[in-house]
């Protein structure tokens, strides 16, 4: 199953959660950098067993609803991640079986698993949750656990400097935008 994978590759592990939608782009960055490819991995399991033999039939989806599932959360994911469209060097593969063997197995051979981790200071929520623990834990090749970005995180502004004799008038806009300060036009 894992003929795929290259070397030149980077495995990301997609659930469908902001976190997983940073990896991939965090990925993206490395394999343009890299020369390399995304494979986006999101892994899911039948809930057949899961659910009480006495439920109704029309409760239990059927395998062919569960994969329909699993592969719109995968594109849906995508496309947060991306937009509508990837420039071929990002592939998407949808696999029945429990997370961690599925990315393990996939980044077998690759250069690296990405997974997505929380921000710290969400309430309970651990930073790398159960599978990718287990990814840290067992991979073969270099895990990365890339934090989702932080909605209520706001960059600080970089103080103007006063204007000097000479007529300079602090730092120029390129500087202010590399540090995170919002251009708007008319801004020194």
């Amino acid at each position: 199953m894992n003929d795929l994978v290259t070397n030149r590759s980077i495995v990301v592990g997609v659930d469908g959660s902001e976190a997983s939608a940073a990896a991939l782009r965090w990925a993206a960055e490395q394999a343009a950098a890299l020369r390399a490819e995304v494979v986006a991995v999101h892994a899911w399991e039948a809930t057949a067993p899961h659910i009480a033999p006495y439920a109704p039939v029309s409760v239990r989806p059927t395998p062919a609803q569960e994969r329909d599932a699993a592969a719109r959360l995968l594109t849906e994911t995508l496309r947060r991640a991306f937009g509508p469209r990837t420039d071929g060097s990002v592939r998407a593969e949808l696999v029945e079986g429990q997370a961690v063997r599925v990315l393990l197995n996939r980044a077998r051979g690759a250069l690296m698993l990405a997974v997505g981790r929380t921000v710290h200071g969400q309430g309970d929520v651990p930073d790398v949750g159960p599978v990718g623990r287990e990814c840290l834990r067992h991979a073969s090749v270099p895990v990365v656990a890339v934090p989702a970005p932080d909605p209520e995180a706001v960059l600080p502004r970089v103080p103007e400097r006063p204007a000097s004799a000479g007529g300079a008038e602090g730092p120029s806009d390129g500087v202010r935008a590399a540090r995170g300060v919002p251009l708007r036009p008319g801004a020194r």
